[in-house]
């Protein structure tokens, strides 16, 4: 079992050799690749090997870190305030409906900083950790790489409101959705290709039992739903309990990062109604799924270009924000 995990830990790192994606052109004009190169020049290297040995632990923790990243951009910005617990009048992010019982991986990040810390003290910053973790998980999984923009700087608070409200919701409706992305400054292609990641990754029986039983409040099941996918859907997650049952978000290969999450949108085997709706309530989303479907390495494409502009999201840099010692907790003043 040893010399198997260390195999795989070995292949692991040999993934990150293809050439990667760089998009110049999307790069906020104070965050770069080579921000580290002179301050902490094996920083991206620590990051790799310690989220290699976590997902060759775990293979689904490549999912669950890629998700982190998304959680945190999506309120008040990429500053890493989603991983600060309650502490002098911080209510942590932790707490929301889209990450209680839910968002984790924590550790892993927690041990990626303390590495940092002991390499280059106070100067690699969680929220440039949580972007490269994000990425170094995709490739792990199979997907594309990209050179990540690095300079981001950590809040100093959180917004447990911002995170209920600003982050899209499983039940949301797709107007509402784009409307979040937008109000980040993303777009429908950004949506969709960013959707992509839920081709890894698992999801719990309450995101998604509406859809079994009740979709329109009318005690029937979602009708964009394949029935015969429901029936088996409906053996693990039942009308009342089950609720932290896992499923897989594509279950054709729900540890390779691939394109098939949209071939199953296709067939009405998208397990969340945010999924689906990606075909069901716009052309425009339709024809992209359907482009995904048909190029892999079109969705590649798109889904790195998207993560380095999510990624761009509102950095703290210059004097803004900190460097903080331990994730969990703001510095000392």
């Amino acid at each position: 079992m040893a010399q198997s995990t260390s195999f795989f830990f070995l292949i692991a790192l040999l993934a990150f050799a293809p050439i990667c994606f760089s998009f110049k052109s999307n790069y906020n004009g104070n965050l770069y690749p080579q921000y580290y190169y002179k301050s902490c020049p094996k920083a991206q290297e620590i990051v790799k090997s310690v989220v290699a040995r976590a997902v060759a632990k775990e293979a689904r923790m490549a999912a669950s870190l890629l998700r982190l990243h998304f959680h945190d951009c999506f309120v008040k910005g990429c500053d890493a305030s989603l991983l600060l617990d309650s502490s002098r009048g911080i209510v942590t992010e932790k707490r929301s409906n889209p990450n209680r019982n839910s968002a984790r991986g924590f550790e892993v990040i927690d041990e990626i900083k303390s590495a940092l810390e002991k390499e280059c003290p106070q100067t690699v910053s969680c929220a440039d950790i949580l972007a490269l973790a994000a990425r170094d998980s995709t490739v792990l999984a199979g997907g594309p790489n990209w050179e990540v923009p690095l300079g981001r700087r950590d809040a100093r608070g959180a917004s447990l409101s911002g995170s209920n409200n600003d982050i899209p919701a499983p039940n949301n409706t797709f107007n509402t959705i784009l409307t979040k992305f937008k109000r980040q400054g993303l777009d429908l292609v950004d949506l969709v290709a960013l959707s992509g990641s839920h081709t890894i990754g698992n999801s719990r029986c309450t995101s998604f039992r509406q859809r079994l039983y009740n979709q329109s409040g009318n005690s029937k099941p979602d009708s964009t739903l394949d029935q015969s996918y429901a029936a088996q859907l409906r053996n693990k997650c039942p009308k009342s309990g089950g609720d932290n049952n896992l499923f897989f978000l594509d279950f054709v290969s729900p540890t390779k990062f691939d394109n098939s999450y949209f071939k199953l949108l296709l067939a009405s085997k998208g397990l969340l109604n945010s999924d689906q709706v990606l075909t069901t309530k716009s052309q425009a989303s339709l024809a992209l799924v359907k482009q995904y479907a048909e190029n892999n390495a079109l969705f590649f494409d798109h889904f790195a270009k998207s993560m380095v502009k999510m990624g761009n999201i509102s950095p703290l840099t210059g004097s803004k924000g900190e460097i903080r010692k331990n994730c969990r907790k703001i510095n000392s003043s």
